[in-house]
């Protein structure tokens, strides 16, 4: 958790990201700042689906995709549906912390069992679902994926600013990963 840049006064955002539309996320949701009003969205958030995550925004400031580990390479229609006619300036890919996708591998038994148990699922069809899921799903650690999931970005959209953060589950508070 070295790499994480805190945010707690105007002056901790860097300097690349003033005047744009990341300053005012974390300023939103880190620092109180009042929220205004918006008509349309200048960000996009990329962010896992984890039910643990709030964000302080206002309304109709930024689309977001919500999406397991804030795994992006099977919503990327949507991501460009958001530049190409949404028009935003900028995309925010917010990790974080305890995240349910780092070390999927070891939670198959309770996956395949949740789902024989509560969705009603044969057991083989269960198993055979997770190992075909899982794979694309398993994002490594939280910090490197979604430092990799913004580079992979970057060469999609080079017009784009495009900035990896965490969210930390034990503070509620948005943290931007030093690069």
């Amino acid at each position: 958790m070295h790499r994480l840049l805190s945010i707690v006064s105007d002056g901790d955002i860097p300097e690349k990201y003033r005047q744009s539309p990341i300053e005012d996320l974390l300023a939103y949701h880190n620092l109180g700042r009042p929220l205004k009003t918006y008509t349309k969205a200048e960000l996009l958030i990329g962010m896992c689906m984890d039910n643990r995550k709030q964000l302080h925004i206002p309304d109709q400031f930024a689309f977001i995709i919500r999406t397991g580990g804030a795994n992006l390479r099977y919503s990327e229609f949507k991501v460009s549906f958001a530049v190409a006619v949404g028009g935003v300036k900028a995309i925010a890919v917010i990790g974080h912390t305890q995240c349910g996708m780092v070390n999927l591998m070891a939670k198959k038994k309770m996956f395949v069992e949740g789902l024989i148990r509560h969705g009603g699922w044969d057991p083989e069809l269960a198993e055979e679902h997770f190992w075909h899921y899982a794979p694309m799903f398993e994002i490594g650690n939280e910090i490197d994926f979604t430092l990799s999931e913004v580079l992979r970005l970057r060469t999609r959209y080079p017009k784009i600013l495009i900035v990896p953060l965490i969210y930390k589950v034990e503070d509620n508070l948005l943290y931007v990963i030093a690069e």
